[in-house]
């Protein structure tokens, strides 16, 4: 008989979601599976999805199992937000000693087990015009009691847990900033890969700039491609955007127009794990200009593969890529409200090789302070703490 303690954790991102909050619970699962713990785990989900966004999403391993409910997400969230019925996960996982929601919702649980919530960010609250309105109406209502009925939360970043202080007043000691790692596929690929990929996602033998996340208007590419219109008026470069389409986009088609950019601005779609690597090692510079984010992952990706990173300095993200140690910039911080700033600095470091070179360097030491193994052991502790 097993006697270890049994952690439920919630994997529905993972089997659902391709990028974004699905890659960041697949690491995790993985790095907290593979630590050295006295647990067994009992991965509940919602019914998977014929088509799933990636192969092999969860772990394998003798101390776990997976449990998916004979309900879509959809069926499941009607059920426990709108109508509030409580259907414990227990009815699918059987009987469990801690439950992990690490995707901002906590569904009912049976018995007085302790529970950890992962809220990534808010950014409906602070951006509520980028995102659709149900969307928006939603989360409002089962964020705030999800984090009321939660024994911890997870924070993926220090903005993050004090916009729980500070919007909802959340207690000091009820929330932990747990960071997020970088995988070791993530290094620079060889050229001959680069190559492959790049002919793979319709990208030409022109140098191209990338940025990286879901198209929707908090990434704040309207104003990219605005800056980016003066670059392409000296440079050959296209600008490449890897990530699914999102919502409310219609008016980053309609800059591109105005610019006079088709052709030269490519959305190139979700990128496939595995193509990552390659993409990011191909690119000149790597541009994140989002409004607001939890953490901003690709920032680490994009300098574990070498390229020379240029960022918001909004939100979380100085967090990502300023050296807690000395204080020192590992990428180029730049308001994202400021198109001509972005645009002069994209021409310097596309014109100094010895600048480029100095942020390439930056990044590579900023990874060592970002790894899943660290998260998972955090995390483990908190599970470890809140059991005892």
């Amino acid at each position: 008989m097993d006697n270890r303690p049994r952690i439920g954790i919630d994997v529905t991102a993972a089997l659902a979601q391709g990028g974004g909050i699905g890659r960041y619970v697949r690491e995790l699962i993985r790095a907290v599976v593979a630590s050295d713990t006295p647990f067994q785990y009992r991965l509940f989900s919602a019914r998977p999805p014929d088509q799933l966004p990636v192969p092999d999403p969860l772990p394998q391993a003798s101390h776990v199992s997976h449990h998916p409910a004979p309900l879509s997400e959809k069926w499941l969230y009607r059920l426990w937000y709108r109508l509030r019925l409580p259907l414990p996960v227990q009815l699918v996982t059987g009987g469990l000693d801690l439950f992990h929601s690490p995707d901002f919702v906590l569904p009912p649980v049976y018995g007085r087990i302790p529970t950890v919530l992962t809220v990534h960010d808010l950014s409906f609250i602070h951006y509520p015009h980028t995102f659709p309105d149900v969307l928006v109406n939603y989360l409002n209502r089962v964020v705030p009691w999800s984090v009321q009925r939660a024994t911890h939360i997870l924070a993926d970043s220090e903005a993050t847990r004090q916009d729980l202080l500070d919007l909802w007043q959340v207690p000091a000691e009820k929330v932990t900033v747990l960071y997020s790692g970088v995988n070791a596929s993530f290094h620079p690929a060889d050229r001959e890969t680069v190559t492959a990929v790049r002919q793979r996602y319709g990208l030409d033998d022109a140098p191209y700039l990338l940025s990286v996340g879901t198209v929707q208007p908090r990434k704040n590419y309207q104003m990219l491609i605005q800056a980016f219109a003066g670059v392409a008026a000296q440079w050959p470069h296209t600008l490449a955007i890897a990530g699914g389409k999102g919502w409310l986009y219609d008016e980053m088609l309609a800059e591109i127009e105005r610019q006079q950019l088709n052709g030269r601005v490519r959305f190139i779609g979700f990128v496939d794990d595995a193509d990552l690597p390659a993409l990011y090692t191909g690119a000149d510079l790597f541009l994140f200009p989002s409004l607001y984010e939890g953490f901003g992952l690709p920032l680490l990706e994009a300098m574990a593969c070498g390229v020379p990173v240029l960022t918001s300095n909004a939100s979380c993200l100085p967090e990502v890529v300023v050296d807690k140690e000395t204080g020192e910039e590992t990428a180029v911080l730049l308001s994202p409200h400021d198109a001509q700033a972005w645009q002069t600095a994209i021409h310097h470091l596309l014109t100094d090789a010895a600048v480029r070179a100095h942020w390439r360097q930056a990044g590579q030491t900023q990874i060592a302070h970002f790894t899943w193994a660290r998260a998972a052991r955090q995390l483990t502790h908190l599970y470890q703490r809140l059991l005892t």
